[in-house]
């Protein structure tokens, strides 16, 4: 089986964007299922608070709000929502999904997702949403690993510290191919080892240490914060909105011994779900995740990164997340080819650790 290289190029580093953007508008719907007054939202963990206090629960409370329509929300992993509206496509159930890459392609191939570009799309790069219309980034968000800081006062700096034995037992990864974060460490690895076969070989290495699989990334930092483990993978908005309420919690970028941190960008991407109950309600939805008053609100709120190029954030959430990504070089994977071949790559993970 043939190496692909899963990169292109480095990226400027991350500045936050934010500033004046089209707000909703009414718009109504004729049939009977656009006038029931609900939407399904199936989306990857990580946008809701474990207080409510996330960008979800504020996002979905002011548009019923706005609009009477109520939010019914179904979480999981990233490719475990894949594989459920998959199993619904003769009876759907969902009306929007929300999922990081390489996922969202996914939905797109397996053709569960419909075009529809909501307002505000004009004012989201072309890397943040798909050429043919069928899904947009909501919040963007970078792959990153979380450490206890009480006992790591110094974070880890390379992918090659975690081999230590000091960690045996007290390091765990999301599963990849069934989690976005998950997946994403297959990713980063690829990229920073240069290619799939020295990728796993050390993924190999690492599994003496790890505990074992996890379908839901966003489960792994609690135990952290706790110190049933010192390292797990994560993404900097999860990660940042949990430390507010996990002291012990530090955001922290692998290098490869002798180079760089990196990271990449690792967005949350929503689309309208072909053949929806109730598609009227789930643009309506769309259009408000990328409203203004949304956008502003995915730092100040969420701990994450507005995708609006005309939105520039200022609160103190912002200053600290451009802080913590200084000096991090980003790149850009080839997510055509993850799309194409990654079930090839979970194989070769899944062969390499032996799970």
């Amino acid at each position: 089986m043939r190496t692909t290289s899963v990169y292109l190029k480095p990226i400027a580093a991350v500045t936050g964007s934010l500033a004046l953007a089209a707000s909703l508008t009414a718009c109504g719907g004729s049939s009977a299922a656009s006038e029931e007054k609900t939407v399904t939202v199936y989306s990857a963990d990580g946008l809701k608070g474990e207080a409510g206090d996330g960008w979800y629960d504020k996002v979905f409370a002011d548009f019923e709000k706005q609009t009477g329509i109520k939010v019914k929300y179904v979480e999981g992993g990233s490719g475990e929502m894949v594989q459920r509206a998959a199993r619904e496509k003769s009876n759907t159930q969902a009306d929007v999904i929300v999922t990081l890459p390489p996922f969202i392609q996914q939905a797109d191939s397996k053709g569960l997702l419909q075009a529809y570009t909501p307002q505000g799309a004009d004012m989201v790069s072309g890397a943040d949403k798909a050429d043919n219309g069928k899904w947009i980034a909501v919040v963007n968000n970078f792959f990153g690993f979380v450490h206890n800081k009480k006992e790591l006062p110094t974070a880890p700096t390379t992918w090659e510290e975690l081999l230590d034995g000091r960690f045996k037992n007290k390091l765990q990864y999301s599963t990849p191919g069934v989690a976005g974060d998950g997946t994403a460490v297959v990713i980063k690895a690829m990229h920073d080892f240069g290619g799939k076969e020295p990728a796993m070989e050390y993924l190999k290495k690492l599994q003496a240490n790890n505990v074992g699989p996890s379908s839901s990334t966003s489960k792994l930092a609690p135990k952290v914060d706790k110190g049933e483990i010192l390292v797990a993978n994560g993404d900097v908005q999860m990660n940042f909105a949990q430390s507010k309420s996990m002291p012990n919690l530090g955001i922290w970028f692998p290098a490869k011994q002798g180079g760089r941190p990196t990271t990449f960008a690792l967005p949350y991407a929503a689309g309208l779900v072909n053949k929806a109950p109730h598609s009227e309600n789930g643009k309506k939805l769309l259009d408000f995740m990328l409203s203004e008053q949304a956008q502003r609100e995915v730092s100040s709120v969420g701990g994450g990164f507005t995708v609006r190029k005309d939105v520039r954030a200022t609160d103190a959430n912002a200053i600290e997340l451009a802080r913590l990504m200084s000096g991090v070089e980003v790149f850009e994977p080839d997510w055509a080819d993850i799309d194409k071949n990654l079930a090839s790559y979970v194989d070769a993970w899944k062969s390499a650790t032996g799970s």
